[in-house]
């Protein structure tokens, strides 16, 4: 384990310049007091590296240094051949640029490795898309991408869900995350964060002023903050449904969102139907209107009022396919 940590350390000062030791602490999981060990190990090595400390500090290799081993284990050689769908390289424009890394790479590791990192490449795919996605609008990255490498503001024109007219927005971009094949652009707006999707945008503009983030704060920073608050937002009303067992798998899977908790293998109501009971959470009562699409095999057993809103959803449309049959009649 030292040996890798040293080597590790390596190459992170030279990927990096100059790097603080708690930096190096936090990468590599360990104390700022075996950094330092480490530093003076690879010192002793015959390794140019030095440490400066004080406020402005850290550790350093001797300029022009470098070294051209790749340290990388058998594992290691086929992690970088499990690569994710193809859509996302595309949709940054990089595809071609990561076909000709990978087969840098692959001339980089050492021959006993080949083999197994090409069979890697051929034997496993990582597909971030869910299935019957539909089809995706086009997305244009280019000016995202431009503003989140020069650390440039962007002015959006944004449309929100549900909207009819786009509104204005200047943000500091922090970054763009593909999740579940969605690209969205993280960024602060008035210095509190804020989640855009890529899709959304109708137009988006470079300006000339640098980027305002908030102090010590990365993207993955941002992307978790912003993650737990859609994740882990209270439903304003519970909801006790009752599902037939032959369709649970499937409520569950298109309901994950919605779920206060997983239902026990012993959930079912007298037997005598072979029903599931479920808890679901929502923030307003019109959203359980799509357990509609369950039909008759789905109950909701309380609250009240959102049996009335099924009741109400439910007659609505038979009022219109009543009405809409008798007009063709």
């Amino acid at each position: 384990m030292k040996a890798d940590r040293l080597l590790s350390i390596l190459l992170l000062l030279q990927t990096r310049g100059r790097v603080p030791a708690h930096e190096l602490a936090d990468r590599l999981e360990v104390s700022v007091r075996t950094i330092y060990r480490d530093v003076e190990a690879l010192s002793a090595s015959g390794v140019p590296v030095y440490a400066e400390r004080g406020r402005h500090g850290g550790i350093e290799l001797l300029a022009g240094f470098r070294t051209d081993v790749t340290g990388l284990t058998a594992d290691e050689s086929r992690a970088l051949f499990i690569l994710a769908a193809q859509g996302a390289h595309a949709a940054l424009g990089l595809d071609a640029a990561l076909g000709s890394a990978l087969r840098k790479v692959m001339a980089a590791l050492p021959a006993p490795y080949r083999p197994a990192a090409e069979v890697t490449s051929r034997r496993i795919l990582v597909d971030a898309t869910r299935w019957k996605g539909g089809p995706q609008p086009a997305v244009d990255l280019d000016v995202l991408q431009d503003a989140v490498f020069a650390d440039r503001r962007l002015r959006l024109r944004y449309r929100h869900s549900g909207a009819r007219e786009p509104s204005t927005y200047t943000v500091d971009p922090y970054g763009l995350v593909s999740k579940a094949g969605v690209w969205y652009l993280v960024a602060d707006r008035r210095a509190r964060p804020r989640l855009f999707r890529a899709d959304r945008v109708h137009s988006a503009g470079l300006l000339p002023d640098p980027v305002k983030r908030r102090p010590g704060v990365e993207l993955a920073d941002a992307w978790e903050e912003l993650r737990r608050q859609v994740e882990e937002r209270p439903g304003g009303i519970d909801v006790t449904v009752r599902v037939r067992r032959s369709h649970l798998d499937m409520f569950l899977r298109l309901n994950a969102s919605s779920l206060a908790e997983l239902p026990t293998p012993d959930s079912a109501v007298d037997g005598e139907d072979d029903r599931v009971t479920v808890r679901l959470s929502y923030g307003v009562v019109r959203e359980a209107r799509q357990l509609l699409q369950f039909a008759d095999a789905l109950e909701v057993v309380s609250p009240p009022e959102v049996r009335a809103e099924m009741a109400a959803a439910a007659a609505s449309v038979t009022e219109l396919y009543q009405r809409v049959g008798a007009a063709r009649s």
